[in-house]
C-alpha cells in the first residue's frame, strides 16, 4: 500500500548557522557501515590543514561522537541565556546528546521530541566562527534527517557505504533523498573496502569490493575514495584518539586527508559558481532597468 500524503519539502531553509562557511551532512542509508568513523577522521582530516571545523552529532537515539572523542563523561556548559557551548578534542569543536544525557538511559523518544531537540541544538549553541561544520547523521531517511533539511542550509553530503549489496541498496535511498531536497550529494565513500594483511602485504576483498564506484558511475556523483579496513581505526576510536589524530601518517589517514581535500575543492567551486551566477542575475537586472 502506497502513502497518498506527500511531504512537502522546503527548498529555501532558514540560515541558523550564519558564522559556518560550510555544512555538511555525512549520511548513510543503513547502520553500520562506519559513518561516525568517517565523519571523525573526514573532520580531523580537514581541520590539520588550518581549517576551523567542529561536528555535531545528530544521532539521537546511538550517538557516538563523546566515546571516538575520549569525552564520554563530559558535559557542556551554558550560559545565562541557555546557550551551549561546545567541548572541544584534538582541535575540532563537538556537540552530542551524549554530553547532555551522559548516562546509559535510553533515548525513548517519538519524532516531534527528535525535532525538538535537534532545532535546540542548531539554534542554541555558541560554535563561533568555522570552516566547517560536519554532521553525524543517524542512518536511514527519517526524522532527523528531514529536521536537518529543512532547518539548515547544508553545503552538500556525503554518504557511506560498505561494498556489500545490502549497504548499497540503502546507500542509493540516502543519496537521492538529499537530491530530492535538493542538497547536493558531494560523493560517496566506499568504507571497508579491502584489508591488506599487516604480514604479507595481500589484499584481501573481504566484503567484495567496487560497489560504491558503481553506484556513483550509475548514478552520476563523485566518488571520493576507498577506506581499507585497518584493526588501528577501530582500536584507536574506542581509545577516544581517532586514527587520523593517533596515526596521521597511516595509510587509513593519508586516505581521509585526500577526501577531505577533494571534497574541500568541490565545496569551494560550488561557492564560485553560485557567485557568479549571483554577479550575472545583478547584471541581467541593471541592464533590464536601464
Amino acid at each position: 500500500m502506497t502513502s497518498k500524503c506527500k511531504e512537502k519539502f522546503i527548498t529555501n531553509p532558514p540560515d541558523l548557522l550564519s558564522g559556518v562557511r560550510y555544512i555538511v551532512a555525512v549520511a548513510s542509508g543503513k547502520g553500520g557501515v562506519g559513518k561516525s568513523t568517517v565523519a571523525s577522521n573526514l573532520a580531523l582530516g580537514v581541520s590539520k590543514f588550518g581549517s576551523k571545523v567542529a561536528i555535531l552529532d545528530c544521532d539521537i537515539y546511538g550517538p557516538s561522537i563523546p566515546l571516538m572523542f575520549g569525552l564520554l563523561n563530559s558535559s557542556v556548559k551554558m550560559n545565562a541565556e541557555q546557550k551551549m557551548f561546545p567541548l572541544e578534542s584534538h582541535g575540532v569543536k563537538l556537540m552530542s546528546l551524549g554530553f547532555v544525557s551522559n548516562d546509559q538511559t535510553p533515548i525513548i523518544w517519538r519524532g516531534p521530541m527528535v525535532h525538538q531537540i535537534l532545532i535546540q541544538f542548531l539554534s542554541s549553541i555558541v560554535w563561533g566562527d568555522l570552516d566547517y561544520l560536519f554532521l553525524d547523521l543517524p542512518p536511514g531517511t527519517g526524522d532527523a534527517q528531514l529536521t536537518i533539511t529543512q532547518s539548515i542550509r547544508l553545503s552538500g553530503a556525503v554518504i557511506v557505504t560498505t561494498p556489500q549489496e545490502v549497504s548499497l541498496i540503502d546507500a542509493r535511498k540516502a543519496l537521492k533523498m538529499f537530491q530530492k531536497v535538493n542538497v547536493p550529494v558531494l560523493g560517496l565513500i566506499e568504507n571497508m573496502s579491502y584489508f591488506i594483511c599487516p604480514d604479507c602485504a595481500k589484499t584481501s576483498e573481504i566484503f567484495k569490493r567496487g560497489g560504491g564506484r558503481r553506484i556513483s558511475e550509475e548514478l552520476q556523483v563523485p566518488f571520493l575514495g576507498e577506506i581499507p579496513i585497518d584493526s588501528e581505526v577501530v582500536k584507536s576510536g574506542d581509545e577516544g584518539t581517532p586514527i587520523v589524530a593517533k596515526q596521521p601518517d597511516s595509510v587509513v589517514s593519508k586516505r581521509y586527508s585526500e577526501i577531505g581535500i577533494a571534497i574541500g575543492i568541490q565545496l569551494k567551486v560550488m561557492e564560485r559558481n553560485r557567485h557568479r551566477d549571483k554577479n550575472d542575475l545583478v547584471q541581467i537586472e541593471m541592464k533590464k532597468n536601464k
